[in-house]
């Protein structure tokens, strides 16, 4: 295959195929992926025949447990991965809505309305049902996409994607709307981040690797989905009970998605007084929990190194240190973290505030589990990715975050003294 040419092809393709959607009706939309939706469900042998292939190549190729689990798809996945497609279509239709509107002395009547990205290239890695998340979300903001996904999920990729073009072809909608790279080569990345003639944005989702990779080598924008280095603090004042309960789901749900849970910090004032039983809840769960000298008492715990904090491990493992106060975990938060997701456990309201104001992570909780920072859980029904810098898109990318905006300004003959 000569890779520039068919990543040029493709590009071309999707720029087409994006004025068309522009325009697309709603109705149109929620067709294509509700149809997508079925296919998946009816094609749900085949997509699984497919990610077996897939498995088999991540055993080759030595992949983690936790890689292992974010690839594999079962009839619960696939039921999920649909089910995340319906909610998207059942949205309301991002574009064309007005956001402001006002009208000027001089008669002039403004109103600043959503429309299109264009055509938003999506780099992803090991998970097949970005495939789905990604696809769909663009549909509904009516941005073409350019979908590369990781190697791993070559084959399950592919079915997925023939399901989007079913519903595409359902719906009288150009199949290119939704386009996926037919190749595991390295090069057809390259050539994504520098086709400044066909993508307006790029979306990576996956390591630190591949996301430095994008920052810098990309000509187009990026939306940068960074490593998810999650964090839990422990106040003084955090019920013991519900802390255990958030602690265990944060780390040990899904170890390899991005709101899992990396680091553990507990306010020294609540060590002394509860001790840290959560601590001893992972190590039954069979957690590897690395800790600094102050949590080393516990048995079973064993010595962190300089290494271990920052460090996104998305495995049976979580660094753990004693801090002064909600400050302590401020500054080690703003440290190591990579304002992805981050918590505080407690139930006085002075700390939970300064823990708010003071850090700028895209998102901070309280008092509930990093494992619900995903688009689905904040009623986006699905996101590509969790955006961590701060232009245009923050936080769970949905639809909404897809789309820019026009001014439309009417007048009646009104001229410029």
């Amino acid at each position: 295959m000569d890779i520039q040419a068919e990543m040029q092809r493709i590009g071309a393709d999707a720029k087409a195929a994006s004025k068309e959607l522009a325009y697309a009706t709603p109705a149109q939309k929620e067709t294509a992926l509700t149809k997508a939706a079925d296919a998946m469900l009816e094609r749900m042998p085949d997509i699984i025949a497919a990610n077996e292939k897939d498995l088999d190549f991540g055993r080759e190729k030595g992949l983690s447990p936790a890689m292992m689990d974010r690839l594999m798809l079962d009839e619960d996945r696939i039921c999920a991965m649909a089910d995340g497609v319906r909610s998207v279509a059942a949205q309301d239709d991002p574009v064309g809505k007005v956001l402001a509107e006002w009208t000027q002395p001089t008669g002039l009547r403004i109103e600043r309305v959503r429309t299109p990205l264009g055509v938003i290239g999506v780099i992803y890695e090991s998970r097949p049902n970005v495939t789905a998340d990604a696809g769909a979300l663009c549909l509904k903001a009516g941005n073409a996409a350019i979908l590369r996904g990781g190697s791993e999920s070559f084959h399950s990729s592919a079915l997925i994607h023939e399901c989007l073009k079913a519903g595409l072809s359902a719906a009288g909608l150009p199949e290119a709307a939704i386009q996926l790279v037919p190749t595991r080569d390295r090069a057809a990345v390259g050539e994504m981040l520098t086709m400044t003639d066909y993508i307006d944005v790029i979306v990576p989702r996956g390591g630190k690797g591949l996301v430095g990779r994008v920052q810098a080598d990309a000509r187009v924008p990026v939306f940068a989905h960074l490593e998810g280095i999650c964090h839990i603090y422990v106040d003084a004042s955090a019920d013991v009970e519900k802390t255990r309960a958030v602690v265990l789901n944060a780390k040990t749900r899904r170890t390899g998605i991005c709101g899992s849970a990396e680091c553990l910090l507990v306010d020294r004032a609540f060590f002394e007084t509860h001790g840290a039983p959560f601590v001893e809840d992972l190590l039954k769960a069979g957690v590897d929990v690395r800790a600094d000298a102050g949590l080393q008492g516990i048995s079973g715990v064993s010595a962190a190194s300089a290494d271990d904090f920052g460090h996104e491990f998305l495995d049976m493992i979580i660094a753990a240190k004693l801090v002064d106060g909600v400050d302590g975990a401020i500054d080690h938060i703003q440290k190591y973290g990579s304002n992805h997701t981050d918590c505080i456990m407690a139930e006085s309201e002075v700390p939970v505030q300064r823990f708010f104001s003071r850090l700028d992570s895209a998102i901070l909780m309280h008092n509930a589990s990093t494992q619900f920072a995903d688009g689905g859980e904040f009623g986006m029904g699905a996101e590509i990715g969790i955006a961590t810098g701060k232009m245009h898109a923050r936080g769970p990318v949905g639809a909404e975050q897809l789309t820019s905006f026009k001014y439309l300004v009417r007048g009646n003959g009104t001229i410029r003294a």
